[in-house]
């Protein structure tokens, strides 16, 4: 899973990515520092793995990862080239979803490329910019579709013809400021949508970023993320509320420290935390784990996969040679204390091909190659 950071300048989003990776991005109070993206990669935090170690007592726990990407700020103009706005785009592109960084501070020492500090600015800004990028594509693809309209197969016309319709619904929709995300599709639309890859049809957490002041309150009394906040339900997205700084120093606390930070700060989770489980929410992720001497693991799959292509991600001997998973819940594992104790109870299942996967299934794959 890769996720994008973006921004306007100076609103925190190197910062940011320093925390969560400590990859150093360079970070310095002008606009675009960030020229090429910077990418770093995350473990993604899973007590389930810790718990399972102390009962496998495993050479190794191997955790599933995120990759985050540091993305130049972006300024109006991007989409006609304006700053750094073409490589902007080409970066935004490769993402699997957005994690856009909001300023909700004020701070005289930090300049702001528009002058003042203004959430509902900032965001209408970057949209805009999305949108003309996708409206350029969708001319692009209206007028290669239009060309196909001559071809004499009456189905393959049926077909251009209808794709042709979702695109001007969505030059519509983008017409009107509205992102693709918020649009309406049925299934099958949504595979036409996915193909023309526009930006705004992208999933987004807006991250508002806010001074340590705000964070133990959820940044509740603060005006500036009421008025994100406003946005962000009109539009159905996501949004978490953290401190760039903050997160940088619990960045450099080792795990006992971090707990202890927290609590002193009033907050049960990092920002970190947050973000990664609101990703997967969004992106309809969830985690299967492997146990055993060798290794402890987590492996990361798309909500409805099923047990074959799970088994795949281990490796695809085990996908094309598939036979059974032998499956007992992460929760009934550690209740019963041992895999013997959940397989004398009956909690252990062998499950066949058409098995839908869940989070947290502690799973046993029997293939033959």
């Amino acid at each position: 899973m890769k996720l994008g950071i973006v921004g306007l300048p100076n609103v925190g989003k190197s910062t940011l990515f320093n925390a969560i990776t400590k990859a150093g991005a360079e970070s310095a109070n002008y606009p675009f520092c960030t020229i090429e993206p910077n990418v770093g990669i995350v473990s993604v935090p899973d007590e389930r793995l810790q718990k399972l170690a102390q009962m496998y007592d495993p050479d190794k726990i191997t955790l599933t990862a995120i990759e985050f990407v540091d993305i130049a700020g972006l300024v109006k103009g991007a989409s006609r080239g304006e700053g750094l706005g073409n490589k902007f785009l080409a970066h935004i592109r490769e993402v699997d979803a957005i994690v856009e960084v909001v300023r909700c501070f004020e701070d005289p020492n930090i300049v702001h490329v528009d002058g003042s500090v203004g959430p509902k600015r900032d965001v209408e800004t970057i949209n805009l910019e999305l949108i003309f990028a996708d409206l350029e594509t969708l001319e692009k693809r209206i007028e290669k579709t239009s060309k196909l309209l001559k071809v004499q197969d009456a189905r393959l016309r049926a077909q251009y013809e209808m794709e042709i319709g979702i695109y001007n619904r969505i030059k519509a929709g983008l017409e009107s400021e509205k992102p693709v995300r918020s649009l309406q599709f049925t299934d099958d639309e949504k595979e036409i949508v996915g193909q023309a890859f526009l930006l705004t049809d992208k999933p987004i957490i807006y991250a508002a970023n806010v001074a340590e002041s705000d964070l133990a309150g959820g940044g509740a009394n603060n005006p500036l993320v009421k008025e994100l906040e406003s946005l962000v339900q009109v539009e159905g997205a996501e949004m978490v509320v953290t401190s760039a700084r903050i997160e940088e120093e619990i960045a450099e606390l080792e795990e006992a420290e971090r707990k202890e930070y927290l609590k002193e700060l009033g907050i049960e989770e990092s920002g970190l935390d947050k973000l990664i489980k609101k990703s997967y929410q969004l992106l309809g992720l969830i985690s299967f784990l492997t146990a055993g001497k060798p290794e402890v693991r987590a492996w990361t799959i798309t909500k409805g996969t099923k047990a074959p292509q799970a088994a795949g991600k281990i490796h695809s001997d085990i996908e094309r040679g598939f036979i059974r998973a032998e499956i007992v819940s992460f929760k009934d594992l550690i209740a019963c204390g041992s895999y013997n104790a959940a397989k004398e109870k009956g909690l252990v299942r062998q499950e066949g091909k058409e098995y839908v996967m869940q989070d947290g299934d502690v799973t046993l794959f029997r293939f033959n190659v």
